[in-house]
């Protein structure tokens, strides 16, 4: 090497270690290039600088531009022949795992014809960090059989993989190897594993780790801080907190965002992060954006936010995310743009929580919009995303657009089958739903929770009894928890197939039934006839210390119809308003209008809809056109016939109802008056379809 090329080589190298020292926002590949341009032929520390500090600039995110710049280094490594060079080698697998791409770590860890430690610890921590769990398992196994001797770093990669409750009976052997290899000694792998057992649910366990250590770091605390928040318990976390202060330890910026995770009150830590002088710190200032925008202090999260020198994409992510949750998009898209400007790119969780904010059908534009700005950037192919387009379009009975998405996806995980049958069902496209769930099936995925509660809506809806029992007996075959949702779909199924005894012996086999399962029991009852059953529920459940909701009212005043019961369904009401102070919705307004009507009280009826703080709709209007109906009232049907006409002139059931009140007074010629203006308008286009279940 020439004395000029040793020189530049120099220059260019501590341009790089200072990179690595301030991480720096300027991208570690753009010296690269000026070192490439001043015809310096780069060594094996050059690139070896150059992947640390990729790696721990603020680059190395999941963005698609720090994954083709990683792309350009490998190839640049490629060329000159470096990249045989295990620990070069090493480095660049370690970039991969840091940014997420695991497929092209695994293709360098199988390439390589010597394999250190380091390596296969590099590899064991990626999977962890990105979820490969199971690999990450099998990887550590295969390890020790090909004689290769873990290290402590080893288990502190290892261990996060076994932080699910499902995976603890895998993280209890890991911790025994540890002890047996006398690697749980060390202060890393013992926060490891007090963190492993908290995120598993055993505090017991990491109470236990943690007084076992002799000499308690700030990091030992803050993990026990952290496992409390994780486990909500805000009490001990404080209180374990206070102890740290006593023993004379600082509390670092970690400590902070622990007891912030612990769902501490912001305010209170806020004052705090300023009195200890934390409030400059990046990361928390995101979490306390993070946290006033949970909150829903979107005001207090803004004005943080602008508090920081550089804007991230967390606490970015935060204050969209609490814009959406309200559905304020006026705010969502200034925020989109900021970051389009700061050059930051959304993540799927980001994407997930925007998509999740249009609602509105004035907003429609913007979803359609941030699903263009997914394919451009390569989100659309993130599952998460997927899922929420699918949400999005299905809120809007876009069913097409639904099926189009699933059809795109490349991995279909039981959540997105979940999704698009939920769409079906929402769309009442219940043969569709049924059709899929089959085909889910034939994939051998195994319906969860969610798909069998889905799956027995879809069946209330069409009244499908024996497709519903059949889930029924999956239910029973495994296992699956019969309270609260699942068993309040399942009484739902039954009381819509008009089979009320299966729904009173499911409901009765239910230890605590939460109100959404007391309040289907009641409306079950009222739809069915019941009522007596259905009063004696809504007083049982006030025993069980339950507050009735706008639910339970309805079921109980469907009940009061059915038995025409006007005294209780007048007190009912007057008691919803004033002891629970639920402000009647329009669905309540037309049950007591009907209740009113059938039992001949127009007048009443008339004077109710007069006090109404919201303006009638037709299914008021049309609860008293029901009711002059079943009374012969000629004169003021028409009245209301004329009312609902200028509501929706192509409703179906404003022609039927007439025509009936026409048949009742035996006035035939108004009776095929109304059945011509119904044809002429197009409001019989909602033709009534026959059910046949085929039994086997």
């Amino acid at each position: 090497m020439s004395l000029g090329n040793s020189f530049g080589l120099c220059f260019f190298h501590s341009l790089l270690k200072s990179q690595l020292q301030t991480k720096t926002l300027k991208s570690s590949l753009l010296i690269f290039r000026q070192l490439l341009q001043s015809n310096l032929k780069p060594s094996d520390l050059t690139f070896s600088l150059l992947i640390k500090a990729s790696a721990s600039s603020s680059f190395a995110s999941n963005s698609l531009k720090s994954k083709i710049e990683a792309n350009q280094i490998h190839t640049h490594l490629f060329k000159s022949g470096i990249i045989q060079l295990v620990y070069v080698k090493t480095g660049l697998l370690n970039l991969y795992v840091n940014l997420g791409c695991i497929e092209n770590a695994r293709f360098l860890f199988e390439e390589m014809p010597d394999r250190d430690v380091v390596a296969w610890n590099a590899l064991i921590s990626g999977y962890s960090k990105n979820c490969y769990d199971i690999f990450a398992f099998n990887l550590f196994i295969e390890m020790v059989r090909e004689g290769f001797r873990p290290e402590a770093t080893t288990l502190v990669g290892l261990v996060p993989s076994c932080g699910r409750l499902e995976l603890a009976f895998q993280g209890k052997p890991i911790h025994g190897f540890g002890v047996k290899a006398g690697l749980d000694k060390d202060s890393k792998v013992k926060n490891a594993l007090t963190s492993m057992y908290a995120k598993c649910g055993d505090l017991e366990g990491a109470e236990i780790l943690f007084e076992e250590m002799v000499e308690k770091s700030v990091v030992s605390w803050n993990t026990m801080i952290g496992a409390y928040g994780q486990n909500g318990l805000f009490d001990e976390a404080m209180v374990l907190f206070n102890k740290m202060r006593a023993q004379a330890l600082e509390a670092n910026s970690v400590t902070l965002m622990s007891l912030l995770s612990a769902n501490a009150d912001p305010e209170t830590l806020h004052c705090f992060a300023i009195k200890v002088g934390f409030v400059n710190n990046a990361s928390v200032i995101a979490s306390l954006v993070c946290v006033y925008a949970k909150c829903g202090d979107s005001e207090s999260a803004e004005l943080l936010h602008k508090s920081l020198s550089q804007e991230n994409l967390v606490s970015l992510t935060a204050l969209v995310s609490s814009y959406a949750e309200k559905g304020n998009m006026d705010k969502v898209v200034p925020c989109f743009t900021r970051s389009q400007m700061l050059d930051i790119e959304l993540d799927e969780v980001a994407m997930v929580s925007i998509l999740h904010g249009v609602k509105n059908p004035a907003n429609i534009a913007i979803g359609l919009a941030f699903h263009g700005y997914g394919i451009k950037t390569g989100l659309f192919v993130h599952c998460l995303v997927a899922n929420g387009l699918i949400s999005m379009y299905s809120r809007f009975n876009d069913i097409e657009a639904v099926f189009s998405l699933f059809s795109e996806m490349q991995e279909k995980p039981l959540i997105s089958w979940n999704s698009i049958i939920s769409s079906c069902v929402q769309a009442g496209r219940t043969g569709d739903a049924m059709e899929l769930f089959c085909q889910m099936r034939m994939y051998g995925h195994v319906p969860d929770a969610i798909t069998i509660a889905t799956m027995l809506s879809g069946c209330s809806q069409l009244g499908y009894l024996q497709f519903g029992k059949k889930l029924h007996g999956f239910i029973l075959r495994n296992n699956l928890e019969m309270e609260d949702f699942i068993g309040t779909a399942l009484i739902d199924m039954y009381v819509k197939c008009g089979t009320i005894e299966l729904a009173e012996r499911i409901f009765k086999s239910i230890k605590e039934p939460c109100l959404a399962t007391w309040n289907t029991m009641i409306t079950g009852y009222g739809i069915g006839g019941f009522e007596n059953k259905a009063f004696n529920h809504y007083t049982e459940l006030q025993k069980r210390g339950l507050k009735p909701d706008k639910i339970t009212f309805l079921g109980v005043l469907a009940a009061c119809i059915h038995g025409g019961n006007v005294d209780k369904g007048r007190r009912y009401f007057q008691m919803m308003v004033e002891e629970y102070g639920i402000s009647p919705s329009l669905q309540h307004c037309a049950s007591m209008v009907a209740l009113l009507s059938r039992c001949g009280y127009f007048e009443e009826a008339l004077l109710f809809i007069g006090n109404m703080e919201s303006e009638p709709d037709s299914a008021v209007w049309g609860a008293l056109l029901n009711g002059c109906c079943i009374h012969q009232e000629v004169k003021l049907g028409e009245y209301l016939a004329k009312k609902l006409y200028l509501l929706d002139h192509r409703n179906g059931g404003l022609y039927v109802l007439m025509s009936n009140l026409y048949a009742s007074k035996g006035m035939w010629d108004d009776v095929a008056r109304v059945r011509q203006i119904m044809k002429d308008t197009g409001g019989d286009g909602c033709p009534g379809t026959s059910l046949i279940e085929l039994t086997s």
